[in-house]
This record gives structure tokens, C-alpha cells and sequence, in this order.
């Protein structure tokens, strides 16, 4: 079949939506579907273009049943509301006119990738002027995170406004999808779809990141001796995120000398993060940038502890994609998630595949992870482990999400 993508972010981003987008169209290119990407130029989590690649150009890369157009894009240096907006509205217009130039390829169906909603309307135009399928494929409910973490929180009206506007669309694709149950539910309530909305989870290559990674890469690599205790986050270094957490926690625990914090990623947030622990001098965290995607797995297997942290608010609105990885290596996680969320669900219907507590509660969080090193001399964690190979199978899942295509066309 012919599968038209139309997203934001894509490959060779190494977090986040760009990442999973990615390994979802080599998957369906090899099984020989005929696939195009409408998307822009590498840039998150560092919010800079990739070296390689021109903000300001269209181009056109060719691989085997692929063909990828990279749009201009404009990235803002300090990412606020309002130049977020501008940033996403950049992609939507300098997009459009390559949309209109795949309707004489005829695909059949559309895919829209959210983030960015905004792509939304003309992606249903498309659809229409063809008579092609569409599909709506949440991996972040945007607008829903604008307001949960406070950027927008103020303004209830303009709230009710854009989700209106929001359901107003999405009721019109043929089929709507996101990445857990709980943003499932949400979906049904904000009623952006006439149709069950589909549960599409993210996924993980559980034959990559194994438990048989190596542990000692990168302890060589930073100078980190083999008895420290590493309680790691990586990933995206955002605003909704609310990392302050972390360092706060690393300054309860700075006489526990065994005890190393380190922050591997990049994101908007990343500045603000370091100025904080320079100011108050904490001996125990460190910042490194991210690392290839090849050696993910030993950089999983590297930490005793992995912290997955959500703010009050945004539970329902994106679920951190860092989690299914940590779960194939075997990992213990400390989660901060609010009841009725996800990630609360999860691990409460899972017992053993991570910790849960409340979130922004930097005295706890310290508690737990002394806590966790206490309880667990083994930095393996079975339980985390069985969990992915039973449920978060690369190949399991998106054999499923063919399946749904082939009958909804």
C-alpha cells in the first residue's frame, strides 16, 4: 500500500516522537509498503538543527521504497509559548505546499503524527480532495501539556477554545490513535473521535536493549568507579519535565559520597538545570550530552537507579517514551506520577517493574532512591525485564498496527 507520513519530528532524532516515527516507516518500508515522510530537519531534544542539515531548504532523500522531503523549519534559541507557536505554524506553512504536491502519487491513507495538531486540518484536506484514508496518531496531546504545566494555565477560555477546536478535526479522521490507555480515556472524554480511539503503544527492540548490555562502558568512559551508585535520567531536558525535582533531591543526599546523580540529554531546560546546580555547588550531579543510539543499551545498563519524572498536570497528556527502554535492560525506575495517570496504572497493575511515588516531592524521591539501593544489591530487575519482552515487542507491535491498516483500507 501507498503510506504517506506526516509529522514534525522524524529520524535521526534520538528521543521522543522523531525517534518511534522513524523506526515505524523502516518497518512498514520493509514490508514492502510504498512510503513518504513530509517532515523537517533534525533538531530536538537540543531545539538546534542537526549539523548536515539547512533550516532553510526543501530537500529530498531517496532510500529503498522511501522517500523523505525535509521542510524549512524555524527554531527558536530559548523556547517560550509564544515562539513554540511560531515554531510549529513555520512547519504547518512551509509543509503545505509539498502536501499538495503528493496528490497526484495518490496514497492510500494519510498519516498525521502529533505533535504538531497544527498539521491536522490541511492533513484532512489532503484526505479529502483524494479520497484517501486518514489517520490521527497522538504521541503527545500538545495542546493539553500548553496548559497542564502551566504555560497557558491561566487562560480557562482560550483552553476550551482550542480543545473545541482540537475535537472539531480530529472527529473527521477516519481512524484516531495514541500511546496508552489512559490517553485513551482522555481522548474519549475530549471526544476527539467519533470511532474507539486506538491503542498504538510505543514500543522497544527487545533483541537491542538487552540485560546483557555492558555495564561498564560508560563508568570507563566518565571516570566513574564500579561501586558508585548511578541513579541516571536521560532524555529530553524540557520545562514539562520539571527536573528541578532531581536536583533538589541530589542536594538532600549530598553526604551520601556512594550516591552519583547523572543527567544524560539535552532540551530547552538544559541551561536553567545547570545554573541551578553550579549555584548551590552539588559535588554529586553530573551533565553529559546524548550519547549514540547504538550505545543506548549499555548506557541503560550503566545507572542502579533510572528516574522517569512527570509534574502534576500532565499525566494524561504524553507518556515518556525513556520507560519501554528501561524496561527491556532491566532496570529499576523511580516514577513520580499522580493516581489515575498512566505510568500510575502501569506499575500498580505490574508490581515489580518500578516504583511509584508522588510527584514534586523532592524529600521522598530522596527516601526512596536510598531506599531502593538498600533493598536491590542487583541492578537487574526480572520483573522489568518480562514485562517488555511480553508486552512491548517491536515487532509484535507494530505487526498489530499493520494489521489495523490493511483492514482499514
Amino acid at each position: 500500500m501507498r503510506i504517506l507520513i506526516y509529522g514534525l519530528n522524524y529520524s535521526p532524532e534520538l528521543t521522543g516522537t522523531g525517534k518511534y516515527t522513524g523506526e515505524w516507516v523502516d518497518w512498514l518500508s520493509t514490508q514492502n509498503h510504498e512510503c513518504r515522510v513530509i517532515t523537517t530537519p533534525p533538531y530536538y531534544p537540543a531545539w538546534k538543527i542537526g549539523k548536515g542539515f539547512s533550516p532553510f531548504s526543501f530537500t529530498k532523500e531517496k532510500q529503498q521504497n522511501l522517500i523523505i522531503y525535509r521542510c524549512p523549519l524555524w527554531v527558536p534559541q530559548k523556547p517560550k509559548t509564544i515562539s513554540r507557536l511560531v515554531h510549529l505554524f513555520s512547519f504547518t506553512l512551509s509543509s503545505f505546499p509539498v502536501l499538495m504536491s503528493q496528490l497526484a502519487w495518490k496514497p492510500d491513507v494519510i498519516i498525521c503524527i502529533a505533535p504538531s495538531f497544527f498539521c491536522a486540518p490541511q492533513a484532512m484536506l489532503f484526505s479529502k480532495l483524494i479520497s484517501a484514508k486518514s489517520w490521527l496518531h497522538f504521541q503527545d496531546f500538545e495542546i493539553c501539556a500548553m496548559f497542564g504545566t502551566g504555560m497557558l494555565s491561566s487562560m480557562q477560555k482560550l483552553n476550551n477554545m482550542a480543545h473545541s477546536v482540537q475535537s472539531l478535526f480530529t472527529r473527521r479522521f477516519t481512524r484516531v490513535s495514541t500511546i496508552s490507555h489512559t490517553m485513551c480515556n482522555s481522548a474519549k472524554k475530549r471526544k476527539v473521535s467519533l470511532d474507539p480511539v486506538i491503542f498504538f503503544p510505543n514500543w522497544v527492540d527487545i533483541n537491542f536493549i538487552t540485560p546483557r548490555a555492558n555495564r561498564k562502558t560508560f563508568r570507563k568512559k566518565w571516570g566513574i568507579e564500579d561501586d558508585t551508585k548511578v541513579v541516571l535520567y536521560s532524555g529530553n531536558l524540557g520545562k514539562k519535565q520539571g527536573l528541578e525535582l532531581i536536583v533538589e533531591a541530589a542536594g538532600l543526599l549530598t553526604k551520601e559520597k556512594r550516591i552519583l546523580f547523572v543527567i544524560v540529554g539535552d532540551g530547552a531546560h538544559r541551561s536553567t538545570l545547570q545554573k541551578i546546580v553550579t549555584r548551590k555547588k552539588l559535588p554529586n550531579i553530573r551533565f553529559y550530552p546524548l550519547q549514540p543510539y547504538e550505545l543506548l543499551p549499555d548506557l541503560l545498563k550503566f545507572a542502579d537507579i533510572h528516574l522517569i519524572i512527570q509534574k502534576k498536570g500532565t499525566g494524561d497528556s504524553f507518556l515518556p517514551s525513556k520507560l519501554t527502554s528501561i524496561l527491556s535492560v532491566g532496570g529499576h525506575s523511580i516514577i513520580t506520577a499522580e493516581k489515575g495517570t498512566e505510568l500510575h496504572h502501569m506499575v500498580k497493575t505490574h508490581p515489580g517493574i518500578g516504583k511509584v511515588i508522588p510527584p514534586e516531592n523532592p524529600e521522598r524521591l530522596a527516601a526512596e532512591i536510598v531506599k531502593l539501593l538498600e533493598d536491590n544489591r542487583s541492578p537487574y530487575n526480572a520483573v522489568a525485564r518480562n514485562y517488555a519482552e511480553v508486552n512491548l515487542g517491536k515487532e509484535a507491535v507494530l505487526s498489530r498496527f499493520e494489521k489495523e491498516l490493511t483492514q482499514l483500507l
